[in-house]
């Protein structure tokens, strides 16, 4: 029964596509990102997202958390569409729409072969980040979580290797392994932190515990490597700003929670910048 829905899920989406690649970027966009205010709410919990963004912002009122709400599904449905153009975005006309503030910084990592674990969050189009990294000559691999629907997960894959990043590592013990060994042939890993991980450990996250995944602590350990957080904002509806933070060196001394919260903090400082563009409908909290 679940392959069905799956299936029809599946059929649906397609169909999605296809009218987007017809209607253009800066349509389909628009579309997809009015479509999901609507039809968003329906599927996720209001009140689990409600919660979130009241444990991030406890004096928030409530037009602002409105506000946030409704550009956060505004922004889930652009990214939606945007799948159809990723290709554009990594070598065709789209590649203007990128700004990259930041890039002395990557090409010091790609002249001088280092390797360092970049970390973001759900932020924008966050499948930019590792694009760009990969894009610019960086070797890089990186980390996602399989979608639930195998259907559309074979179509996402292909996607995600054949235009935003060769090196797809899955969540879990199977991919931990094949981490580590591209980590020791010289490759730089690229991850989302702000996902709950059943596998990461219980970390300050807005002044209070929360599942973080410790695989950047743990690389920053083994390696000795730094780490470079990456901060993708929207603007002007198909254009984005990809700013690459200066590497933070830690105390390999440190312990692997130590890391994790510093790492937690650095998300913290970025959401409230931008808490429009954030996906909050994840059960980090539970």
């Amino acid at each position: 029964m679940r392959k069905i829905k799956y299936f029809l899920q599946f059929i649906i989406i397609i169909l999605f596509f296809f009218i987007f690649k017809i209607l253009g970027i800066k349509l389909a966009s628009f579309l997809s990102g009015k479509i999901f205010q609507i039809v968003g709410p329906l599927f996720r919990s209001k009140e689990l997202i409600d919660s979130n963004i009241k444990i991030a912002f406890p004096k928030i009122d409530e037009r602002d958390l409105k506000k946030i709400s409704s550009s956060m599904w505004n922004n889930y449905g652009r990214v939606f569409a945007e799948y159809m153009f990723i290709k554009k975005f990594r070598s065709g006309e789209l590649n203007k729409n990128i700004i990259l503030e930041g890039e002395e910084i990557l090409q010091d990592i790609k002249i001088n072969k280092k390797k360092v674990v970049f970390i973001s969050g759900h932020f924008s189009n966050f499948e930019l980040m590792a694009m760009q990294i990969e894009k610019i000559g960086i070797k890089v691999a990186a980390i996602y979580r399989p979608l639930n629907n195998i259907f559309l997960n074979q179509i996402m894959e292909k996607i995600r290797k054949n235009y935003i990043c060769k090196y797809q590592i899955k969540k879990g013990i199977g991919g931990i392994k094949e981490l580590v060994k591209l980590n020791n042939d010289g490759f730089s890993t690229a991850l989302m932190i702000d996902q709950r991980v059943s596998e990461g450990i219980k970390s300050n996250f807005f002044n209070k515990k929360a599942f973080t995944t410790t695989i950047p602590a743990q690389l920053i350990k083994k390696y000795k490597i730094p780490v470079v957080p990456i901060f993708i904002e929207r603007f002007d509806n198909v254009k984005f700003k990809i700013t690459i933070i200066k590497p933070i060196n830690f105390d390999v001394n440190k312990s692997v929670e130590d890391i994790t919260d510093h790492l937690n903090k650095i998300l913290e400082n970025f959401i409230k910048e931008k808490p429009d563009y954030w996906i909050w409908s994840h059960n980090r909290w539970k």
